[in-house]
């Protein structure tokens, strides 16, 4: 029993640790977006010799939406001359192919779907077998429910005049707010994610993340780390660390707004975060100890947000030890000569740990002037405790961990209707 509670009081003091690295994070990172330099030097480049640009939109039984991104890309503001638009249509059972088959008729040129019937399922695996076909400089990939603004194509562009920005990524708005408590949730979180915590890794110059839903990719970038990992469950995770790893960077365009339809229900919420946990612990696995062990091309700040931000799904992990700790040792009676400060160290964590995300999140409210946002703010615990068991629950899974575990299409699913004329209705 001693034996039991001396590893319980050990392992309680490393989850504090963990926990409080996250912590100071959180606060540092906001602590800069509020009073920091904000460092956005691509986003006000309007005049340009444009380069090629090839745009992907992924699409697995996306009738619903995919008329409405089809719609707003070909309104964006690029030379059409230098513009592909490329829908993948991969495996779809409802009327996806046969509305690709429709634009692809009235825009001649424009809009060229690369249809699937075989091979490896998957975003990833569309992505580079279509990617194949091309050797534009630049590629962007949209999934099908996101609505790009007007001048978002060339925001996504003008950082590839740097020659080494090997990624980019634009920054997400949910377009579904009122829909439901999940959606204001949601929105919530996106905006402390986005806002705060991309932004500020831009203006440090840690590792933003790449997300393969608005961003784009340089070709030769994507070509020399060896192109798109068909067995990941997080394909953007995974290639964000390997262009980081290989010495390319990877920026944020925060000012760069694509318009997402964020899951409305809880039991879709819980299905997107089980996915995101299972490929972000694969892509832990796979490459942190090369992450650690690489200092030819980063710099050692660079090193550490990258191993925080590969381990960011395995907080909820130590945090539900950490929980299981304490009980133990709440009824085990245990008071020994540390007892009086373990007891300090977890109500200081209760106290000032929790809320820094929350911090997080209200300090994106006020930079975004919506104010009136902070108002759902206490009720963001609850979509916090069940974020922490879905993901306690993905991480027990083999497929988190493993490498060669089938990938197929896990995709949110879409509450929108879309009529034949491109109306949107519910």
């Amino acid at each position: 029993m001693s034996t039991l509670i001396a590893l319980a009081n050990t392992g309680l003091w490393i989850c504090i640790a963990i926990l409080a690295i996250y912590t100071f994070r959180h606060y540092f990172f906001t602590l800069n977006r509020l009073f920091g330099r904000h460092r956005q030097p691509f986003v006000d480049v309007i005049q340009a010799d444009w380069p090629s640009l090839v745009v992907y939109v992924p699409c697995h039984n996306e009738s619903r939406v995919i008329r409405d991104s089809l719609d707003a890309l070909l309104t964006c503001d690029y030379p059409t001359d230098r513009l592909k638009i490329v829908p993948i249509d991969d495996r779809s059972t409802d009327d996806t192919r046969a509305i690709l088959l429709e634009y692809a008729e009235g825009y001649a040129g424009q809009v060229v779907p690369f249809l699937r019937d075989g091979g490896m399922p998957g975003k990833a695996a569309a992505l580079s077998e279509a990617m194949a076909l091309h050797d534009d400089e630049i590629f962007l990939v949209f999934d099908a429910d996101y609505i790009p603004g007007e001048r978002l194509l060339k925001q996504l562009v003008a950082p590839f005049f740097d020659p080494e920005v090997g990624a980019v990524m634009g920054r997400v708005v949910p377009l579904n707010v009122g829909v439901s408590l999940l959606t204001r949730l949601l929105d919530l979180e996106r905006a402390g994610g986005y806002q705060v915590d991309q932004q500020a890794r831009m203006n440090l110059r840690l590792v933003p993340q790449y997300g393969g839903t608005v961003g784009g990719v340089r070709r030769v970038a994507l070509e020399h780390v060896g192109g798109w990992n068909t067995s990941s469950l997080a394909e953007d995770t995974d290639l964000t660390v390997r262009l980081v790893i290989a010495g390319w960077d990877v920026v944020y365009q925060n000012r760069s707004e694509c318009y997402e339809e964020v899951p409305e229900t809880w039991e879709s919420r819980i299905r997107q975060i089980k996915r995101w946990a299972k490929g972000h612990n694969q892509a832990l696995r796979r490459y942190v100890t090369a992450l650690i062990l690489n200092r030819t091309h980063l710099p050692f700040w660079q090193v550490i947000d990258g191993v925080l931000l590969l381990g960011v799904f395995v907080v909820p992990l130590v945090l539900l030890l950490g929980w299981s700790c304490t009980i133990l040792l709440f009824y085990a009676g245990y008071p020994p000569e540390w007892g009086i400060l373990t007891i300090l160290a977890i109500s200081s964590f209760n106290t000032v740990g929790n809320f820094a995300a929350f911090f997080q999140v209200a300090a994106a409210s006020r930079l975004d002037g919506s104010r009136e946002r902070i108002r759902m703010l206490p009720l963001l615990f609850l979509g916090f405790l069940v974020s922490t068991f879905a993901v306690g629950r993905a991480s027990f899974s083999r497929a988190s961990w493993l490498r060669g575990q089938p990938v197929r299409w896990q995709k949110t699913e879409r509450h929108r209707e879309t009529r034949p004329g491109g109306e949107e209705t519910r």
